[in-house]
């Protein structure tokens, strides 16, 4: 179900909010008159935001918040709802990352990645559900990514963690349905590669300057995605036309598909710099108060965006011809 409530009179949490698509988020709500409660580890940047959510129309209130600590997300739902009297909708937003070989990543930042992306996600949804039920109903919005549903190199943690994310939302919406409680409901949104702080603040570990594989989408992009789903609540939804696009590949044919990610992801995911080794913003945070991540030249690389398309084009011709040999095989 929707919210109960129309945007211009409802409390939405969002986590992770300091920058990128949470920052986004706020300001797309904010402008349609949202109460908009933030929350992230970076109290700075946060200020920031709820003074340009005020300026656009909002409310606001900043709870500074560390996922990773279940009492503290229990803290920011308990304030939240006692400031504004309920809370409609929640965003699980909140992520990190860490780059490089599987077996080359530090132990301690593959452990804090899926306990910041998942586990955080774990902690807002079991924080989220009393209130949204005591509200007669809400939204429950995890942000996870496409690499939800498929795979990229030296993207192990982020991978698992956002196809747990998945899973959870899965399994949490069906005993939502089975208790009785369908008043709320759980989404799941997908994005394509989005311009964001994150490419320049993961850890890294790969030797080589991490950058976003185009096509590259605007942090807009999810925002609306996220803001159609409080009006019209979906199991799941793209954001971005590739993520749709690599998903349905994916599903089609999934062997050839993981191939062809995996070479288009090791040619475009780093840049021609060497880097040194980093911990980015896996321990220590560095929320901007910026949606963006300052990649917009990589939205106009054409060639690069012509190459992926070959790609995709590629995954369908072999798409069509498995299942053309597979239908003219004798049973």
């Amino acid at each position: 179900m929707p919210l109960a409530r129309r945007l211009a009179d409802a409390t939405v949490v969002i986590t992770g909010a300091s920058s990128g698509i949470g920052t986004a988020t706020a300001y797309a709500l904010a402008r349609r008159g949202s109460t908009v409660v933030l929350a992230a580890r970076t109290e700075p940047a946060l200020r920031e935001v709820a003074r340009h959510c005020r300026e656009l129309g909002g409310r606001t209130l900043v709870v500074p918040t560390d996922v990773t600590d279940p009492a503290a997300v229990h803290r920011l739902a308990a304030t939240a709802a006692a400031e504004f009297g309920r809370i409609d909708a929640w965003i699980n937003n909140a992520a990190v990352g860490t780059v490089g070989l599987f077996d080359e990543i530090p132990l301690a930042e593959l452990r804090r990645v899926l306990e910041v992306n998942l586990l955080g996600t774990a902690h807002g949804m079991r924080a989220a559900l009393p209130h949204l039920g005591a509200a007669g109903g809400g939204v429950l919005v995890n942000n996870a990514s496409v690499l939800a549903e498929v795979a990229m190199p030296y993207q192990s943690a982020y991978n698992a963690a956002k196809h747990g994310i998945r899973g959870l939302a899965d399994t949490v919406r069906q005993e939502l349905r089975i208790t009785g409680r369908s008043a709320i409901s759980v989404c799941t949104v997908l994005p394509a590669t989005i311009d964001t702080p994150f490419f320049r603040h993961a850890a890294n570990h790969s030797g080589r300057q991490l950058v976003p594989p185009p096509p590259l989408y605007p942090p807009e992009v999810v925002a609306e995605t996220i803001v159609r789903l409080l009006y019209r609540p979906r199991r799941e939804a793209y954001a971005g036309g590739a993520a749709r696009l690599i998903g349905l590949q994916w599903r089609l044919a999934p062997a050839l598909a993981e191939r062809i990610l995996g070479w288009y992801a090791q040619r475009t995911q780093f840049g021609p710099a060497p880097e040194w080794e980093s911990t980015g913003n896996v321990f220590q945070p560095d929320g901007t108060a910026m949606p963006e991540g300052g990649w917009h030249g990589r939205r106009r690389q054409l060639v690069r965006i012509t190459a992926f398309g070959l790609a995709a084009a590629g995954t369908a011709v072999g798409t069509v011809a498995a299942m053309t040999r597979r239908a003219r095989s004798p049973r």
